[in-house]
């Protein structure tokens, strides 16, 4: 017997980027609507390319060009949550994070961010609080050429659920 209906599985997919600039510093934004530092990136769109998305977002972020490097991490937030501006629930989100190198821009704020800067790595570290953002920040400062996979959940709170490399 034939179900009538199939449904697929939602995930969203997401890139993040360590966006280093010629002094190796770190570019962080910090986000407006949790007043926390982050590294940049966001939800790849429909219809977009994987590395595209990466620097869309780096771009849109911050106004810094980037050219994308190595995958040093992939990450699987396995909860739903509560949604925020208008969406009811959040799916599980895969993200993939990548070493960038800036080639042109300047930074600046934009509405997701109200600051944009460099910092060197460990002021960096010390500035990248929220725990699912900060596991992910040591998997690139612990990167050794082989991808750190991640599993955790967000909600209702933080916890890691597997580590290891890929």
């Amino acid at each position: 017997m034939e179900p009538a209906e199939w449904f697929l599985p939602t995930h969203i997919v997401s890139a993040g980027a360590i966006v280093l600039d010629d002094r190796d510093e770190v570019l962080l934004v910090k986000d407006v609507r949790k007043d926390a530092w982050t590294f940049p990136g966001g939800i790849v769109e429909e219809g977009e390319g994987l590395l595209d998305g990466v620097k869309w977002e780096v771009l849109e972020e911050t106004g810094i060009e980037v050219e994308v490097g190595q995958l040093f991490c992939v990450t699987s937030n396995t909860c739903k949550h509560p949604g925020y501006n208008g969406v009811r629930e959040v799916p599980p989100k895969v993200m993939l994070d990548f070493v960038c190198r800036a080639i042109g821009g300047t930074p600046r704020p934009s509405e997701e961010n109200s600051q944009t800067a460099w910092f060197p790595l460990d002021e960096a570290r010390a500035l990248i609080t929220a725990p699912a953002l900060a596991v992910r920040f040591q998997a690139y400062l612990a990167y050794a050429g082989r991808p750190v996979f991640l599993e955790y959940v967000t909600w209702p709170t933080y916890e890691l659920k597997a580590k290891g490399t890929i």
